[in-house]
């Protein structure tokens, strides 16, 4: 059974296509990633799944219900962690969660064992009565994760979890996700645009760019689209990788993608086809710098989809923060 499902779910703001004739289906405790760079649409899919927006068009149900016919039913189905924090701070972690199981009208028997319960899980009973502005940014995050979990949400929305966090902290919120996701059987749907994270913690990624989906599969078969190994070449300018890649794709190479002034070839068994990459390349008159061999990761299946990497976006990231901030002025 499905714990969400989109049809054709459009959402634009005055002209401005966000999100851009979607279709999903999420399963019942999976793990499901959006993957994609700031701006892509992620986050107003979220918004849209969690009643907070209105699709302009096409259909979303959570839990078996409508976003738009039945927002109420859906929020009561549903737990939610922002990007940024929405936490009081002039409150304590316990404070903070009691609050936000009046507003679930749980009683307060049942209150104070889900916060027990939820603080257990993330670490932080220690710490419940402390104020929450003199917590560190990972303790803010794993609260948030306890919040969300406190009136036994069916799904979970993780709106980039990690952002900001030092190493250390990302891989122990990853330890968090993974285990609520096994231990309390909960829907998990994770937007980030951290490649490691995706593989690491998804069972199924859908990558998005420009609102829409470009692929969706396993980790392990996006990247099988890759064969077992990239080469990665870098020549003198952009014009010579492209002329490349078509003498490539001339020679029957099957997955080729290039980035500016790089070439990447997707092989099997690279030690054998090393060879022939250098000898096609120099009866063609090309120059290679440089050339690095490595297995196959999310970034190649990022790159391989759209023609950029998925940190490469600064000029699409500046026009979606000036539209953030002339929708927010508004």
């Amino acid at each position: 059974m499905n714990a969400i499902v989109t049809d054709q779910i459009t959402k634009s703001f005055n002209g401005f296509i966000a999100v851009n004739k979607i279709n999903i289906s999420v399963k019942e405790g999976e793990l499901f990633g959006l993957l994609g760079p700031n701006g892509a649409g992620k986050t107003t899919l979220i918004n849209m799944l969690s009643t907070m927006i209105h699709p302009t068009s096409g259909t979303g149900t959570v839990n078996g219900f409508d976003v738009v016919h039945d927002s109420a039913s859906v929020r009561a189905a549903i737990g939610v962690v922002f990007q940024g924090s929405t936490l009081d701070e002039q409150l304590t972690g316990w404070e903070n969660l009691d609050l936000h199981g009046r507003l679930y009208g749980l009683p307060a028997s049942l209150r104070k064992k889900r916060m027990d319960e939820v603080l257990d899980l993330v670490e932080l009973s220690h710490k419940s009565k402390l104020l929450v502005k003199t917590y560190s940014g990972g303790m803010i995050r794993r609260l948030e994760i306890a919040r969300g979990l406190m009136h036994h949400p069916k799904v979970l929305f993780l709106d980039e979890p990690t952002l900001g966090l030092d190493p250390q902290t990302r891989l122990h919120i990853w330890e968090y996700i993974r285990r609520l996701n096994q231990e309390e059987g909960i829907t998990i749907v994770l937007t980030t645009h951290y490649m490691e994270e995706a593989d690491h913690l998804c069972d199924r990624i859908a990558i998005i760019d420009n609102g829409q989906v470009v692929a969706l599969d396993t980790p392990e078969k996006l990247k099988s689209v890759f064969g077992g190994d990239v080469i990665i070449l870098t020549l003198d300018t952009s014009e010579d990788a492209k002329k490349l890649s078509r003498v490539y794709k001339e020679a029957g190479y099957a997955s080729i993608s290039t980035e500016d002034q790089t070439v990447y070839l997707s092989v099997k068994k690279s030690e054998e086809v090393v060879p022939k990459v250098f000898s096609t390349a120099f009866t063609s008159g090309i120059n290679i710098q440089s050339m690095t061999v490595r297995k196959s990761t999310l970034d190649d299946i990022f790159i391989h989809y759209t023609g950029r990497g998925i940190r490469d976006n600064l000029v699409d990231d500046i026009t979606y923060m000036k539209y953030k901030l002339q929708t927010k002025r508004r």
